[in-house]
This record gives structure tokens, C-alpha cells and sequence, in this order.
């Protein structure tokens, strides 16, 4: 091996020298191969879709609206039950077994009607009694009467002392009241007697019947309940920081929403208790509904208007339910949809209350089913906020 010699690995424009090598032809195609290939791969990349464009949410068309920043009145709900202007709890002083129930619920009735049958043995009894009691008292003093007129006659001719006299007189007086006494006991005799018929003390309706045939009535025990035909009340109970708040007095207007009744009433204080109750420290006003029929026992709230607040109102459709929260869906300044958690408050006229999650001048987007994703372009329907 002979030094000096170098040793490498060369390209030859020459074929059959013995040497290993490439041809120029060999490293031309591959040049071209090379370029191909980085060819097809920049022509591969520009047709594939970037991950920017798929993940992309798909655009959503909906109407939307502005969120309005409004001032509106405090209102408080007072909440109390409907009562007829007259009730009465109808009873008899008579203790006797109930012999008939001429009332049913619902019957409307007239005053002097009757309601209630009593057998009337018993206080006939006692009337007689009564009567039996009242003319030994009046033939007593007739007696009594005529023996004082003789003691008369003989004091003024000295045949009889005074004490004698006084004595006549005594038993006069005492006649003449036990007559008086037993014309009393007659005459309430007689009015017993006369309850053996319970009848309705106005006209109205019979809203409970409290016994039946056979049943035994005594003096205190409700035997009907009547109730007037025509006028109804809210009584309603007032928190006292409200009352003091508000100057809630007799006179006062105010609107009344009864469960059941589709229409607002109007409503006007007519009694105000002077003091709150020691046990709920609220009040109590009587709200007169003037032309309402609604049945007694329903709930009703009373609406009373303190100062005047801020209050976002959006459409009743762009409140969304999700899982338990209510969302809605704002287009932002971009043109896209987000989602936003609200605090929803009173609805009215179509429109809710948002208590927080909005402040005002939001464009919403309304009458969805499902919220849409985050970022997804929104395309307002013709005719609603661009």
C-alpha cells in the first residue's frame, strides 16, 4: 500500500473503470424524484383543512333583541286570602237534637229562609214552665196589691200601725216585680221557642253546613255558615319595615291578582289594624275588591308600589333552561354567540326581569331551544336587531 495516496469516495463522468460510483444520469433522477416529492407534499398540505377551520362551531340563525335598562317601581306583594264582606256563623240558643237540614253548600238563600230544624219539645217545655211561673206571680200580686190598699185605708183611720202598713207595701213591691220578672222569663221563653227554625240572616250563600240530622245543637254551636252573595276582601298581611316604608293608610289604590282570576283587580284599603301582630310583626289591611265575585278562600297578592329602581327586561323567549339554570345567549361585538348565566325576577307583559348576569344593551338572542356553542357566528333573522 503505497502512502501519500488519498482515499475517498467519488463521483466519476465514467462507467467500467472499475470504480464504484454514480452516474451523472443516476444523480439527476434523483434531483428530479427529490423535487417531485417535495411537490406533492406542498400540494398535499394546501388541500387538507386546518385545525383553525375545524374547530369552527357551526353558525346559528335566531332573532334577537336588546336588553333594556329601565326604571321601574319597587314593588312589594303583599299576599292574603279572599273573604266575603259578610260572613256569619249561624247557631240556635236552643239545646235540642237536630231534626232536619233544610241547607246545602251552594244554595243561595234569602233572609228569613230556613236553614235548620230543632225539635221544638224541649223549649216548649220551658216556655210553658215560663208561662206557669208568670200567672202565680200576677195572681200574688193582685193579692198583694189589694191587702196593701186595705193596710192603706186602715193606717189613716189608726187601726193599723206603720210597720203593718210597711210590711203591706213590702210584699206589694215584691209582687209586682216577681210579675215583671216571670213576664221576662215568658218572653225569652218564647223567643227559645222560636229558634227552633234557624234561619239565614241575610242574603248569600250557605258555604258550609256544620251538622247533620240527629246531631245536638246547643247555644254557641255553629250550625251553617253564610256568607254574602256579592262584595269580596283581600285581607293580607304587611310586613311592618314595609308599611312603615311605603305609608300604607286606609284609602289607598292598589292593583290585586287572585289565583284563578285571569284579570288584574283594583283594590282600595278600607282597615288598617293600628298595631302588627306581637307573633309575625306584620300588619293587617283589608283590601275591598270592588266588582269581583271570586270565591272566598282563594289566595290573592296585592302589589304596592315603593320607590322607583334599575331593572334589565329581556323577551320571556330568550330565557333558556339548563340544567336547573336559566342562560341566555348574547351576540357579542364580534357577531358571536356566548352563553351567560341569569338571575331571572318578575315577568310581565312577555318580558322577564334579569336581576344579575345582565346589565343592559346586550343583544340577546331569543326563541331558542338549545343554547349554541361559544363562538359560534350568529345570523339575525330579517327583520329583528341587525
Amino acid at each position: 500500500m503505497k502512502t501519500g495516496k488519498r482515499i475517498g469516495i467519488g463521483f466519476s463522468a465514467k462507467e467500467g473503470n472499475g470504480r464504484s460510483g454514480f452516474s451523472s444520469n443516476a444523480f439527476v433522477g434523483l434531483l428530479v424524484a427529490g423535487g417531485a416529492l417535495a411537490v406533492l407534499a406542498g400540494c398535499g398540505g394546501s388541500h387538507s383543512p386546518s385545525k383553525k377551520s375545524a374547530s369552527l362551531p357551526p353558525a346559528v340563525s335566531a332573532a334577537t333583541a336588546v336588553a333594556e335598562a329601565v326604571d321601574v317601581p319597587d314593588r312589594a306583594e303583599l299576599y292574603g286570602t279572599v273573604a266575603a264582606d259578610r260572613t256569619a256563623a249561624v247557631s240556635s240558643r236552643v239545646m235540642a237534637n237536630v231534626v232536619a237540614v233544610r241547607a246545602r253548600v251552594g244554595d243561595s238563600v234569602r233572609p228569613g229562609d230556613v236553614l235548620v230544624e230543632i225539635d221544638p219539645q224541649t223549649a216548649r217545655g220551658q216556655e210553658a214552665q215560663a208561662r206557669g211561673a208568670l200567672a202565680q206571680a200576677q195572681a200574688a200580686f193582685v193579692l198583694a196589691e189589694r191587702n196593701f190598699r186595705r193596710f192603706e185605708g186602715l193606717a189613716k183611720t189608726g187601726s193599723a200601725s206603720e210597720l203593718e202598713l210597711d210590711m203591706a207595701r213590702m210584699q206589694y213591691e215584691q209582687a209586682r216585680g216577681a210579675v215583671q220578672q216571670g213576664e221576662g222569663a215568658a218572653s225569652a221563653a218564647s223567643s227559645v221557642a222560636g229558634e227552633s227554625k234557624v234561619t239565614a240572616p241575610f242574603a248569600g250563600r250557605v258555604s258550609a253546613r256544620l251538622v247533620e240530622p240527629g246531631d245536638l245543637a246547643a247555644p254557641g254551636r255553629p250550625l251553617v255558615m253564610v256568607e254574602s252573595a256579592t262584595g269580596r276582601r283581600l285581607v293580607a298581611s304587611v310586613p311592618a319595615s314595609t308599611a312603615t316604608a311605603s305609608g300604607l293608610a286606609i284609602g289607598r289604590t292598589l292593583n290585586v291578582r287572585v289565583d284563578g282570576v285571569a284579570a288584574e283587580l283594583k283594590g282600595t284599603v278600607v282597615e288598617m289594624s293600628p298595631g302588627a301582630d306581637p307573633s309575625s310583626h306584620t300588619f293587617t289591611a283589608t283590601i275591598e275588591l270592588a266588582g269581583s265575585s271570586a270565591p272566598a278562600g282563594l289566595t290573592g297578592r296585592a302589589f304596592l308600589d315603593l320607590n322607583r329602581r334599575r331593572a334589565v327586561l329581556v323577551p320571556a323567549n330568550a330565557i333558556v333552561p339548563a340544567g336547573g339554570v336559566s342562560m341566555v345567549a348574547v351576540r357579542d361585538s364580534d357577531g358571536k354567540a356566548r352563553s351567560v348565566a341569569v338571575t331571572t325576577g318578575a315577568a310581565a307583559a312577555g318580558k322577564v326581569e334579569i336581576l344579575s348576569g345582565l346589565s343592559g344593551g346586550e343583544t340577546v338572542l331569543t326563541g331558542l331551544l338549545a343554547l349554541p356553542l361559544d363562538g359560534a357566528p350568529v345570523h339575525p333573522v330579517a327583520g329583528t336587531t341587525p
